[in-house]
């Protein structure tokens, strides 16, 4: 009887055992799988328009006192691009290279002396992108960094005079001694340029991604020179190419998610 006993409890320990783990298994089977963290791995390159609200009341000052046509206060389109490339000795951490410039212009007729200026206002740089990776989702991050480098502003004044341009008419001028009311200057400042930024950006794609964010684009230590030749000296240092700005993007590349 005892034996009997004993074989029972024994099956009955060893049915529930089986039962128990059969249980198990099944809840495991409905759970997803866990997600294993991945790092991110390789690069991308892209095309970065940007559009940079750059104060332009500076430099607007002098172009009235000149008789010459304010610039427009909207924000000046800059376009360029991107490259870079995730460094595996820190997680996350990528290094690359950008540039951008763009134009802004504006011009001027006096009617009373039929004399046209004309105003061309570029901002340009690059240099080097250190930036970091936050994962928020599969496909989704948020990238903090900053640029490094170096940029300027160039300023281009035209004026002459709307008459008819007759060719000999035009040798006669440019051999005489007498000053004329027509010519062309160039000022050109260089700048050192930093620009912290942060991003969105989603991958569409395992090769394909975007980018939408903002940064701040500083310049500082400006060092100006007239026709490529001469120092000016006494320029207002807020006359420059500073200002927040929008970045957008869209990379070609290597996305994990």
């Amino acid at each position: 009887m005892k034996r009997l006993l004993l074989l029972l409890s024994l099956l009955f320990i060893l049915t529930t055992t089986c039962i128990i783990a059969q249980e198990q298994e099944e809840e495991e089977e409905l759970l997803p799988p866990k997600r294993s963290k991945v790092n991110k791995l390789g690069g991308a390159g892209g095309f970065t328009p940007s559009w940079l609200f750059l104060d332009v009341d500076p430099i607007n000052q002098f172009l009235k006192n000149a008789n010459a046509a304010p610039l427009d206060d909207r924000a000046m389109m800059l376009y360029g691009g991107q490259g870079y490339g995730y460094v595996m000795l820190v997680e996350n951490l990528r290094i690359g290279g950008m540039g951008l410039s763009g134009t802004r212009k504006s011009k001027a007729l006096d009617p009373n002396s039929n004399t046209r200026r004309d105003i061309e206002y570029n901002v340009g740089y690059g240099g080097v992108t250190i930036e970091y990776t936050f994962p928020v989702v599969p496909r989704l991050d948020v990238v903090a960094g900053v640029t490094l480098g170096g940029g300027g502003v160039g300023i281009k004044m035209t004026k002459n005079q709307l008459d008819t341009k007759i060719w000999n008419n035009l040798w006669t001028e440019y051999g005489s001694n007498q000053p004329t009311n027509e010519y062309s200057r160039q000022l050109e400042g260089t700048f050192f340029v930093y620009q912290p930024s942060i991003n969105v950006e989603y991958a569409l794609l395992r090769w394909i991604g975007f980018r939408v964010g903002v940064s701040y684009v500083g310049m500082s230590g400006g060092n100006w020179k007239l026709d490529n030749n001469y120092d000016v000296i006494n320029v207002p240092s807020d006359v420059s190419g500073k200002g927040f700005m929008l970045n957008t993007g869209i990379f070609v590349g290597t996305f994990l998610f």
